[in-house]
């Protein structure tokens, strides 16, 4: 969680694996624009439009590397 308010806030590109609905696992590039109480609004740039996320359903986040960020 300190993760995604600092990217909130510095407006940096993460790096997440998430579990949908339907249980399919995916890794999506994405930027944070707010955090609520139990999802996450974010520029999802494989979808290429803002996004909402569960937290419950985010299995990993990390800073993306520099040849993610760029793209």
């Amino acid at each position: 969680m300190k993760l995604l308010n600092h990217a909130v806030h510095e407006k940096i590109k993460l790096e997440m694996i998430y579990m949908a609905r339907n249980g399919k696992v995916s890794q999506r590039f994405v930027r944070v624009l707010e955090i609520r109480e139990d999802h996450i609004l974010a520029y999802c740039f494989y979808r290429k439009r803002v996004r909402t996320f569960k937290i419950e359903n985010i299995l990993s986040v990390q800073k993306a590397n520099r040849k993610a960020a760029s793209a």
